[in-house]
Protein backbone atom coordinates (compact mmCIF):
# COMPACT_ATOMS: atom_id res chain seq x y z
CA UNK A 1 0.00 0.00 0.00
CA UNK A 2 2.74 2.38 0.63
CA UNK A 3 4.43 1.60 -2.23
CA UNK A 4 1.41 2.09 -4.35
CA UNK A 5 0.84 5.32 -2.72
CA UNK A 6 4.26 7.01 -3.13
CA UNK A 7 4.12 5.81 -6.92
CA UNK A 8 1.05 7.62 -7.17
CA UNK A 9 2.27 10.49 -6.08
CA UNK A 10 5.01 10.38 -8.16
CA UNK A 11 2.56 10.35 -11.12
CA UNK A 12 0.37 13.27 -9.39
CA UNK A 13 4.17 15.52 -9.15
CA UNK A 14 4.77 14.73 -13.15
CA UNK A 15 0.76 15.43 -14.06
CA UNK A 16 0.53 18.66 -12.01
CA UNK A 17 4.16 19.92 -13.31
CA UNK A 18 2.86 19.18 -16.98
CA UNK A 19 -0.62 20.68 -16.67
CA UNK A 20 0.81 23.91 -14.98
CA UNK A 21 3.09 24.66 -18.04
CA UNK A 22 0.21 24.11 -20.64
CA UNK A 23 -2.83 26.28 -18.33
CA UNK A 24 0.21 28.82 -17.65
CA UNK A 25 1.34 29.15 -21.66
CA UNK A 26 -2.91 29.36 -22.28
CA UNK A 27 -3.54 31.95 -20.08
CA UNK A 28 -0.69 34.22 -21.64
CA UNK A 29 -1.74 33.61 -24.97
CA UNK A 30 -5.03 34.91 -23.89
CA UNK A 31 -5.59 38.78 -24.89
CA UNK A 32 -5.21 41.48 -21.78
CA UNK A 33 -2.71 42.59 -19.82
CA UNK A 34 -2.82 42.45 -16.02
CA UNK A 35 -0.43 45.53 -15.57
CA UNK A 36 -2.68 47.57 -17.99
CA UNK A 37 -5.55 46.77 -16.00
CA UNK A 38 -3.60 47.83 -12.86
CA UNK A 39 -3.29 51.24 -14.19
CA UNK A 40 -6.25 51.76 -16.23
CA UNK A 41 -7.80 53.90 -13.58
CA UNK A 42 -5.27 56.57 -13.65
CA UNK A 43 -4.79 57.16 -16.78
CA UNK A 44 -6.91 60.53 -17.12
CA UNK A 45 -5.49 61.83 -14.05
CA UNK A 46 -1.69 61.44 -14.70
CA UNK A 47 0.61 63.02 -17.73
CA UNK A 48 1.19 60.45 -20.47
CA UNK A 49 4.66 59.58 -19.17
CA UNK A 50 3.63 59.25 -15.88
CA UNK A 51 1.20 56.67 -16.96
CA UNK A 52 3.62 54.91 -19.16
CA UNK A 53 6.21 54.69 -16.13
CA UNK A 54 3.74 53.54 -13.69
CA UNK A 55 2.51 51.17 -16.18
CA UNK A 56 6.39 49.61 -16.91
CA UNK A 57 6.34 49.60 -12.87
CA UNK A 58 3.21 47.30 -12.88
CA UNK A 59 4.68 45.16 -15.63
CA UNK A 60 7.71 45.13 -13.09
CA UNK A 61 6.35 44.69 -9.81
CA UNK A 62 4.40 41.84 -11.66
CA UNK A 63 7.50 39.90 -13.75
CA UNK A 64 6.06 40.44 -16.80
CA UNK A 65 9.19 41.99 -18.22
CA UNK A 66 10.95 39.39 -18.11
CA UNK A 67 11.35 36.14 -20.68
CA UNK A 68 7.94 33.95 -20.66
CA UNK A 69 10.12 30.77 -19.04
CA UNK A 70 11.97 33.26 -16.36
CA UNK A 71 7.73 34.57 -15.84
CA UNK A 72 6.77 30.19 -15.18
CA UNK A 73 9.46 28.89 -13.06
CA UNK A 74 9.11 32.51 -11.43
CA UNK A 75 5.30 31.88 -11.10
CA UNK A 76 5.93 27.86 -10.53
CA UNK A 77 8.23 28.83 -7.67
CA UNK A 78 6.13 30.79 -5.69
CA UNK A 79 3.06 28.41 -6.25
CA UNK A 80 5.50 25.47 -4.53
CA UNK A 81 5.89 27.71 -1.84
CA UNK A 82 2.53 28.84 -1.09
CA UNK A 83 2.37 32.17 -3.00
CA UNK A 84 -0.22 32.46 -5.85
CA UNK A 85 0.45 35.88 -6.73
CA UNK A 86 -1.26 38.88 -6.73
CA UNK A 87 -4.96 39.78 -8.22
CA UNK A 88 -4.21 42.89 -10.35
CA UNK A 89 -7.95 43.74 -9.84
CA UNK A 90 -8.97 43.66 -6.05
CA UNK A 91 -4.86 44.36 -5.07
CA UNK A 92 -4.52 41.30 -2.60
CA UNK A 93 -2.98 37.84 -2.66
CA UNK A 94 -4.95 35.73 -4.28
CA UNK A 95 -4.84 33.29 -0.92
CA UNK A 96 -6.39 36.70 0.73
CA UNK A 97 -9.14 36.78 -2.23
CA UNK A 98 -10.34 33.58 -2.01
CA UNK A 99 -10.29 32.67 1.63
CA UNK A 100 -13.94 34.33 2.22
CA UNK A 101 -15.56 32.42 -0.78
CA UNK A 102 -14.03 29.17 -0.61
CA UNK A 103 -15.50 28.70 2.86
CA UNK A 104 -19.41 30.29 1.35
CA UNK A 105 -18.61 27.23 -1.13
CA UNK A 106 -17.74 24.61 1.57
CA UNK A 107 -20.91 25.50 3.60
CA UNK A 108 -23.57 25.48 0.25
CA UNK A 109 -21.69 22.23 -0.76
CA UNK A 110 -21.90 20.39 2.60
CA UNK A 111 -25.14 20.91 2.78
CA UNK A 112 -26.12 20.06 -0.69
CA UNK A 113 -24.59 16.89 -0.13
CA UNK A 114 -25.60 15.70 3.02
CA UNK A 115 -29.48 16.32 1.77
CA UNK A 116 -28.46 14.63 -1.44
CA UNK A 117 -26.83 11.43 -0.13
CA UNK A 118 -29.69 11.36 2.56
CA UNK A 119 -32.81 11.13 -0.44
CA UNK A 120 -30.62 9.70 -3.51
CA UNK A 121 -29.35 6.61 -1.42
CA UNK A 122 -32.41 5.31 0.25
CA UNK A 123 -34.56 6.33 -2.89
CA UNK A 124 -31.94 4.40 -5.08
CA UNK A 125 -32.44 1.45 -3.10
CA UNK A 126 -35.75 1.38 -3.06
CA UNK A 127 -36.54 1.70 -6.50
CA UNK A 128 -34.14 -1.32 -7.06
CA UNK A 129 -35.50 -3.42 -4.16
CA UNK A 130 -38.91 -2.71 -5.79
CA UNK A 131 -37.54 -3.17 -9.86
CA UNK A 132 -40.07 -2.42 -12.25
CA UNK A 133 -43.21 -1.21 -10.14
CA UNK A 134 -45.26 1.46 -10.40
CA UNK A 135 -42.73 3.28 -7.62
CA UNK A 136 -39.39 2.63 -9.57
CA UNK A 137 -40.91 3.61 -13.25
CA UNK A 138 -42.11 7.00 -11.18
CA UNK A 139 -38.70 7.36 -10.01
CA UNK A 140 -36.67 6.38 -13.11
CA UNK A 141 -39.36 9.00 -15.64
CA UNK A 142 -38.89 11.76 -12.88
CA UNK A 143 -34.97 11.14 -12.96
CA UNK A 144 -34.58 11.18 -16.46
CA UNK A 145 -36.26 14.83 -16.60
CA UNK A 146 -34.10 15.56 -13.80
CA UNK A 147 -30.96 14.69 -15.83
CA UNK A 148 -32.60 16.13 -19.51
CA UNK A 149 -32.97 19.96 -18.00
CA UNK A 150 -29.77 21.55 -17.41
CA UNK A 151 -28.99 22.99 -13.88
CA UNK A 152 -29.65 26.59 -15.10
CA UNK A 153 -32.66 25.94 -16.26
CA UNK A 154 -33.52 24.40 -13.60
CA UNK A 155 -32.28 27.34 -10.89
CA UNK A 156 -34.51 29.98 -13.59
CA UNK A 157 -37.66 27.76 -13.15
CA UNK A 158 -37.44 27.67 -9.58
CA UNK A 159 -36.09 31.43 -9.20
CA UNK A 160 -39.69 31.78 -11.07
CA UNK A 161 -41.85 29.56 -9.18
CA UNK A 162 -40.56 30.15 -5.18
CA UNK A 163 -39.07 33.76 -5.39
CA UNK A 164 -41.37 35.67 -8.07
CA UNK A 165 -44.39 33.49 -8.39
CA UNK A 166 -44.81 32.53 -4.78
CA UNK A 167 -41.88 34.81 -3.31
CA UNK A 168 -41.00 32.02 -0.21
CA UNK A 169 -37.24 32.73 -1.21
CA UNK A 170 -34.88 35.40 -1.92
CA UNK A 171 -33.68 35.89 -5.27
CA UNK A 172 -30.09 35.98 -5.23
CA UNK A 173 -27.22 36.99 -2.53
CA UNK A 174 -26.25 35.80 0.39
CA UNK A 175 -27.80 38.02 3.21
CA UNK A 176 -30.87 40.58 3.42
CA UNK A 177 -29.54 43.86 1.96
CA UNK A 178 -29.68 46.37 4.89
CA UNK A 179 -30.71 44.72 7.49
CA UNK A 180 -27.39 44.26 9.32
CA UNK A 181 -28.47 41.10 11.42
CA UNK A 182 -25.75 39.89 14.08
CA UNK A 183 -25.70 36.73 16.08
CA UNK A 184 -28.32 33.82 15.56
CA UNK A 185 -30.45 36.07 12.94
CA UNK A 186 -27.49 36.35 11.27
CA UNK A 187 -26.77 33.02 11.05
CA UNK A 188 -30.61 32.36 9.85
CA UNK A 189 -30.42 35.09 7.41
CA UNK A 190 -27.77 33.24 5.80
CA UNK A 191 -29.14 29.73 5.96
CA UNK A 192 -32.33 32.12 4.48
CA UNK A 193 -30.77 32.72 1.53
CA UNK A 194 -28.83 29.62 1.18
CA UNK A 195 -31.91 27.37 0.86
CA UNK A 196 -33.53 28.07 -2.78
CA UNK A 197 -29.29 27.25 -4.29
CA UNK A 198 -29.23 24.06 -2.09
CA UNK A 199 -32.83 22.99 -3.33
CA UNK A 200 -31.70 23.66 -6.83
CA UNK A 201 -28.44 21.72 -6.81
CA UNK A 202 -30.29 18.54 -5.03
CA UNK A 203 -32.98 18.92 -7.78
CA UNK A 204 -30.19 18.84 -10.23
CA UNK A 205 -28.11 15.99 -8.84
CA UNK A 206 -31.13 13.83 -7.66
CA UNK A 207 -31.44 11.78 -10.96
CA UNK A 208 -28.02 10.94 -11.67
CA UNK A 209 -27.53 9.59 -8.19
CA UNK A 210 -30.49 7.67 -7.90
CA UNK A 211 -29.83 5.83 -10.88
CA UNK A 212 -26.28 5.00 -10.18
CA UNK A 213 -27.06 3.36 -6.85
CA UNK A 214 -30.10 1.80 -8.57
CA UNK A 215 -28.14 -0.02 -10.94
CA UNK A 216 -25.46 -0.79 -8.84
CA UNK A 217 -27.42 -2.47 -6.70
CA UNK A 218 -29.77 -4.31 -9.08
CA UNK A 219 -26.13 -5.65 -10.34
CA UNK A 220 -25.31 -6.84 -6.63
CA UNK A 221 -28.86 -8.47 -6.49
CA UNK A 222 -28.22 -10.90 -9.68
CA UNK A 223 -25.36 -12.20 -8.40
CA UNK A 224 -25.23 -15.73 -7.05
CA UNK A 225 -24.18 -15.15 -3.53
CA UNK A 226 -27.37 -13.11 -3.18
CA UNK A 227 -29.23 -16.21 -4.65
CA UNK A 228 -27.47 -18.40 -1.96
CA UNK A 229 -28.57 -15.88 0.86
CA UNK A 230 -32.05 -16.08 0.23
CA UNK A 231 -32.01 -19.99 -0.28
CA UNK A 232 -30.82 -20.42 2.86
CA UNK A 233 -33.58 -18.40 4.43
CA UNK A 234 -31.70 -14.93 5.86
CA UNK A 235 -34.79 -12.37 6.01
CA UNK A 236 -34.98 -10.09 3.10
CA UNK A 237 -33.40 -7.01 4.45
CA UNK A 238 -30.54 -8.91 5.75
CA UNK A 239 -29.56 -10.01 2.09
CA UNK A 240 -30.30 -6.70 0.80
CA UNK A 241 -28.50 -4.24 3.55
CA UNK A 242 -25.80 -7.02 4.13
CA UNK A 243 -24.68 -8.69 1.48
CA UNK A 244 -26.11 -6.98 -1.70
CA UNK A 245 -25.58 -2.72 -0.27
CA UNK A 246 -22.41 -3.58 0.99
CA UNK A 247 -20.90 -4.91 -2.54
CA UNK A 248 -23.12 -2.03 -4.21
CA UNK A 249 -20.82 0.44 -2.33
CA UNK A 250 -17.75 -0.90 -5.01
CA UNK A 251 -18.74 1.63 -7.48
CA UNK A 252 -20.45 4.30 -5.10
CA UNK A 253 -17.48 4.60 -3.34
CA UNK A 254 -16.13 6.36 -6.73
CA UNK A 255 -19.01 8.67 -6.62
CA UNK A 256 -18.98 9.46 -3.06
CA UNK A 257 -15.21 9.91 -2.54
CA UNK A 258 -15.12 12.31 -6.01
CA UNK A 259 -18.13 14.29 -4.13
CA UNK A 260 -16.30 15.01 -0.78
CA UNK A 261 -13.80 16.56 -2.49
CA UNK A 262 -15.38 18.55 -4.82
CA UNK A 263 -17.08 20.46 -1.65
CA UNK A 264 -14.20 22.88 -2.09
CA UNK A 265 -14.31 22.94 -6.26
CA UNK A 266 -18.01 25.02 -6.02
CA UNK A 267 -20.64 25.34 -8.64
CA UNK A 268 -20.32 27.83 -10.99
CA UNK A 269 -23.23 27.98 -12.51
CA UNK A 270 -25.41 27.80 -9.23
CA UNK A 271 -22.88 30.66 -7.69
CA UNK A 272 -23.30 32.84 -10.90
CA UNK A 273 -26.89 32.32 -10.66
CA UNK A 274 -27.78 33.12 -7.20
CA UNK A 275 -25.12 35.67 -6.92
CA UNK A 276 -23.37 33.68 -4.43
CA UNK A 277 -20.13 35.19 -3.16
CA UNK A 278 -18.07 31.44 -3.69
CA UNK A 279 -15.07 29.84 -5.72
CA UNK A 280 -17.23 29.12 -8.59
CA UNK A 281 -18.32 32.93 -8.76
CA UNK A 282 -14.71 34.07 -7.81
CA UNK A 283 -13.39 32.23 -11.09
CA UNK A 284 -16.43 33.63 -13.66
CA UNK A 285 -15.71 37.21 -12.08
CA UNK A 286 -12.01 37.00 -12.21
CA UNK A 287 -12.11 35.58 -15.97
CA UNK A 288 -14.23 38.48 -17.18
CA UNK A 289 -12.31 40.85 -15.29
CA UNK A 290 -9.01 39.88 -16.76
CA UNK A 291 -7.64 38.91 -13.65
CA UNK A 292 -5.60 36.05 -15.49
CA UNK A 293 -3.20 35.52 -11.90
CA UNK A 294 -6.76 34.66 -9.56
CA UNK A 295 -8.02 32.06 -12.40
CA UNK A 296 -4.97 30.20 -12.96
CA UNK A 297 -4.38 29.76 -9.37
CA UNK A 298 -7.67 28.40 -9.22
CA UNK A 299 -7.58 26.14 -11.82
CA UNK A 300 -4.20 24.79 -10.35
CA UNK A 301 -6.46 24.24 -7.16
CA UNK A 302 -8.99 22.48 -9.38
CA UNK A 303 -6.66 20.24 -11.07
CA UNK A 304 -4.61 19.58 -7.39
CA UNK A 305 -8.56 18.18 -5.98
CA UNK A 306 -9.28 15.81 -9.25
CA UNK A 307 -5.81 14.15 -8.76
CA UNK A 308 -6.39 13.84 -5.26
CA UNK A 309 -9.88 12.15 -5.43
CA UNK A 310 -8.37 10.10 -7.95
CA UNK A 311 -5.93 8.89 -5.06
CA UNK A 312 -7.96 8.89 -2.56
CA UNK A 313 -10.80 6.88 -4.53
CA UNK A 314 -8.57 4.22 -5.17
CA UNK A 315 -7.45 3.89 -2.07
CA UNK A 316 -11.05 3.83 -0.69
CA UNK A 317 -11.44 0.81 -3.80
CA UNK A 318 -9.13 -1.34 -1.66
CA UNK A 319 -10.88 -1.47 1.65
CA UNK A 320 -14.17 -1.62 0.11
CA UNK A 321 -13.30 -4.45 -1.69
CA UNK A 322 -10.21 -6.50 -0.17
CA UNK A 323 -10.11 -8.42 -3.73
CA UNK A 324 -8.76 -5.37 -5.26
CA UNK A 325 -4.40 -6.07 -5.55
CA UNK A 326 -2.75 -2.69 -5.87
CA UNK A 327 0.12 -4.16 -7.05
Amino acid sequence: MVKYILKRLSYMVVVFFILSILLFGLFKMVPGDPARMMVEGQKMSVSPEEYERLYQDARTRLGLDKPIIVQYFSWFGNVLQGDFGYSSVYRVPVLQLVGPPMKNTVCLNIVYYILLFFITIPLGIKAAVKQNSVFDTTVQVTTIIGISIPSFITALIFIFLFAITIPIFPISGMVTTGAGYTGIRAVGDYLYHLCLPVIVMVFAGLGGLTRYVRGALLDALSMDYVRTARAKGLREKTVIYKHAFRNALIPITGYVVGSIVAIFGGSIIIETLFSWKGVGKLLIDSLNQQDYTVALAMQMFYILLALVANLITDICYCFVDPRIKLE
